[in-house]
């Protein structure tokens, strides 16, 4: 069995907000909502897939002290958005394909992306 990984290296959670042309106006809502209520950084609208992010998605950047307001938040307010949520520990592949949490539907993420990354960063 693997060792265990110290929550101590989660240094900062980011949630992706997915949407498409007819759930933009329902993404730009709970945008406006997440930005009124908490303590968050919000990355800039993605209307194109980037990364590991199959489709258009907005990102939100927020503190380990958030995630008890925000990520219940979410799961009640999402308005039938999928969301991705994970960790930040310093390893991108592992934060997105193994320690991160879907709220709504789960989306195939480009992993390959990530693992190109990590292979050429060795």
């Amino acid at each position: 069995m693997p060792h265990a990984i110290d929550p101590q290296k989660i240094h900062g959670y980011h949630a992706h907000v997915y949407y498409d042309p007819s759930s933009r106006d329902t993404a730009a809502d709970l945008r406006d909502k997440i930005e009124r209520t908490f303590t968050v950084e919000m990355g800039r609208w993605r209307d194109e897939p980037v990364g590991p992010h199959p489709q258009a998605m907005y990102q939100v950047k927020f503190q380990p002290d958030e995630f008890a307001r925000l990520v219940p938040w979410l799961m009640l307010n999402r308005s039938g958005l999928a969301i991705l949520v994970h960790p930040e520990t310093g390893d991108d592949y592992l934060d997105h394909a193994t320690n991160a949490l879907w709220l709504g539907d789960k989306l195939p993420l480009r992993l390959d992306v990530l693992k190109r990354l990590l292979d050429s960063s060795s």
